[in-house]
């Protein structure tokens, strides 16, 4: 697993300014106001950085941005990074700070110089997030090991406290993404369930369920995604019980490993993009890690669905029939229209298994979702408002983009089949998002809280963000765990 950067929180010490090798950093406010290691940087630099900050690129960066000196006179280091941020950000502010920070960081260690600005803790995970890099198919790269950065801090036990929770997080994000960017002839399914049964190391129970218990529990929508593979389709039981004999809230992952579409056969142009088909298991496993690592208080089952989706022989044909775990039967219009085919037979087995308190999946489910949200923000689709609402409130206090559409019978009516109780995709192209949604809130018992997200659009980017670089983001990790903290843990 990419390891995120090393982190230690010290205390302000103005006498090793002068000396510190690397790159050091510090946090200016945007009234250009010194605090005192800040006077004693600019001493040492014979008035650079006064001067920095009078030069009117100090004016047109924003909040979050930083400039740079080389080589400073009167100091031993390489570089004196100037980042502008308010004593008191906000959390973007104080996570782009962060981000900033990890761009200008270079081959050697940092010491940033955060004195008494709040929210350093999120300083330090926008610098973790930023930092990450996929390297272990680069054959050519250097020193890869990361650097470790040191925080001058008012209050660095504080800091040092609040740390664990953070690096749980960044290392929730990370598993994410390593499993999200992870070419389909390593990741397979069986590369996959492995690298989820390796967290029972961290005290998480994990089950692997094989083909032949899936076919004994008749998930024949499942499997009819995969049988046109030599991948083994399965199913990976992650619980993680904190929070004693409470009913667990249930995390649902699509892990379709690698899509080409089946025979409804996608483009060429771009189909290397789905190797990220499993971003929604990719999420809930990043989620469950971040749960161990800090150990949770909560009661959480992640349960992934792991398949490939090929073309073959053997594979599934449009206009198939399948019989899903609930007993509906499915016709199947588009095999591309695989992914609720999986959420189907993974939600009815964690519901029949585990009557969770609240449910919640996760996939790259519809192109549709793109076209009417873009790569801003996530569909999200519930059937609960209380537990919709306290979703889009962890998304928006964690900064992931998140916005609920509509659901209703006019949708349902669009999935009608001819010849079995239900079709996997509409006639036409309209609300195609939707009618998914539909679809798989008829394999949502009657009193079960749920949510569907669909990530399409925000697990995978084209270009770098200001949290992640070009690839897979991890988004839901960082809004998942917010609401169980917020909802779901046990307090004293």
């Amino acid at each position: 697993m990419t390891t995120p950067v090393t982190i230690d929180f010290t205390h302000i010490d103005l006498d090793v300014l002068g000396q510190t090798d690397g790159a050091l950093a510090v946090l200016v406010p945007p009234d250009a106001k010194l605090d005192r290691a800040a006077r004693r940087l600019n001493r040492l630099t014979r008035g650079a950085l006064v001067r920095l900050l009078e030069n009117p690129a100090w004016e047109k960066i924003t909040p979050g941005d930083g400039l740079s000196i080389g080589y400073p006179a009167g100091m031993a280091a390489k570089a004196l990074h100037v980042v502008k941020v308010p004593r008191q950000p906000d959390l973007e502010n104080a996570r782009k700070a962060g981000a900033t920070l990890a761009g200008m960081m270079g081959a050697d260690p940092l010491m940033l110089v955060a004195g008494s600005t709040r929210r350093i803790n999120d300083v330090a995970l926008g610098l973790l997030l930023k930092s990450y890099a996929f390297l272990p198919h680069k054959t050519r790269e250097n020193d890869n090991t990361p650097k470790p950065v040191q925080i001058m801090a008012a209050d660095p036990e504080a800091a040092t406290n609040a740390l664990t929770p953070t690096m749980a997080v960044a290392e929730g994000v990370f598993f994410t993404r390593d499993l999200v960017n992870e070419p389909a002839n390593v990741l397979t399914t069986d590369e996959f369930a492995a690298r989820l049964a390796d967290m029972r190391a961290l005290g998480m129970d994990v089950e692997v369920l094989e083909e032949d218990h899936l076919t004994s529990l008749g998930m024949g929508a499942l499997l009819g995604v995969g049988q046109g593979s030599d991948n083994p389709s399965k199913i990976v039981v992650m619980h993680w019980n904190g929070g004693g004999d409470d009913a667990p809230l249930a995390l649902i992952g699509k892990g379709v490993v690698f899509d080409t579409g089946g025979i409804s056969l996608k483009p060429a142009n771009g189909m290397e993009e789905m190797t990220m088909d499993m971003g929604g298991a990719g999420v809930v496993a990043g989620v469950m890690r971040t749960l161990a690592l800090r150990k949770a208080r909560a009661n959480v089952v992640g349960v992934v669905g792991l398949v490939e989706n090929m073309p073959d022989a053997r594979a599934q044909r449009p206009g198939d029939v399948v019989t899903s775990m609930k007993g509906d039967t499915i016709e199947v219009i588009n095999t591309d229209a695989e992914g609720r085919l999986v959420l189907a037979d993974v939600m009815w087995y964690t519901q029949d298994r585990f009557a969770p308190s609240a449910m919640l999946d996760l996939a790259t489910l519809t192109g549709a979702i793109i076209i009417g949200l873009g790569h801003e923000n996530a569909g999200v689709f519930s059937n609960n408002d209380t537990l919709c609402d306290a979703f889009l409130r962890a998304a928006h206090s964690e900064g992931e983009g998140a916005w609920r559409l509509p659901m209703g019978q006019a949708y349902d009516d669009m999935l009608k089949s001819r010849i079995a109780d239900i079709r996997n995709v509409s006639s036409g192209r309209a609300a195609g998002s939707i009618t998914a949604a539909q679809f798989l809130g008829r394999f949502v018992k009657d009193g079960t809280p749920w949510i569907h997200i669909d990530i399409a659009g925000v697990a995978f980017m084209s270009k770098a963000t200001t949290l992640s670089p070009k690839g897979a983001t991890g988004w839901g990790v960082m809004a998942i765990d917010r609401l169980v903290r917020d909802r779901y843990e046990t307090v004293d």
